[in-house]
């Protein structure tokens, strides 16, 4: 899922950083009034586990590999706002400091990673959670890393600097991590299945009786 350098055009990584910037530049604005008490540790514990198990890489057919990316369980109990930030946080140190994408396709890993996964996960689970819970969990994982991968299947594959076309980078990204996308969503249902039976008041939209917040719910 990191994109290393040299595999965008400068035109097509300059959209990318532009439209994280727009992204993260809107989530910590919004994130101000969310941080409390038991939300802060939260967001730091919830950043150092998706680091950790990003660190995992399993191969794929086409020279790329697949991880556990961890933006849609971020979005789903950090919110929308908090969640890009903690995504924000990992991808932009594991370039800086473990070399793991590059510093200039930075923009493209923080928009497919830190935004696209986040939000399209946090948008799925908001739209299925009123039938299962932790089935919405899973389409939220399984949905948010394929949808990601499209991001970065597109990107890559305008770009001229990489050798290879859309009709190549679209499906060897999207198919792989669909499949490879089974595991993130059941990773992400089973954790958050037990957050949210253990630690209820933890989970955005729940209150203390473990029931839908009224904003969530409506």
């Amino acid at each position: 899922m990191h994109i290393p350098d040299g595999f965008l055009d400068p035109l097509i990584a300059g959209l990318f950083w532009l439209g994280s910037g727009l992204a993260i530049g809107i989530a910590i604005r919004r994130a101000r009034g969310e941080l409390g008490d038991e939300r802060t540790p939260l967001l730091g514990v919830v950043a150092a586990g998706i680091f950790a198990a990003q660190m995992l890489n399993w191969p794929i057919p086409g020279g790329t590999s697949a991880h556990f990316v961890g933006g849609a369980f971020a979005g789903i109990l950090l919110g929308p706002y908090l969640g890009v930030l903690a995504m924000t946080a990992v991808v932009t140190i594991q370039a800086l400091v473990f070399g793991d994408g590059g510093i200039i396709a930075l923009g493209g890993n923080l928009f497919a990673m830190a935004v696209v996964d986040v939000l399209v996960g946090y948008g799925l689970f908001r739209a299925f959670r009123g039938f299962h819970e932790t089935g919405a969990a899973f389409v939220a994982g399984w949905g948010a890393i394929t949808v990601s991968a499209l991001a970065v299947g597109v990107g890559v594959g305008a770009s001229s600097a990489f050798a290879y076309e859309w009709s190549t980078t679209v499906p060897i990204m999207v198919v792989g991590h669909a499949l490879l996308g089974l595991i993130e969503g059941a990773i992400t249902a089973a954790v958050y299945g037990y957050v949210a039976n253990a630690r209820p008041n933890l989970v955005v939209g729940r209150v203390a009786d473990d029931a839908l917040a009224p904003e969530v719910g409506a």
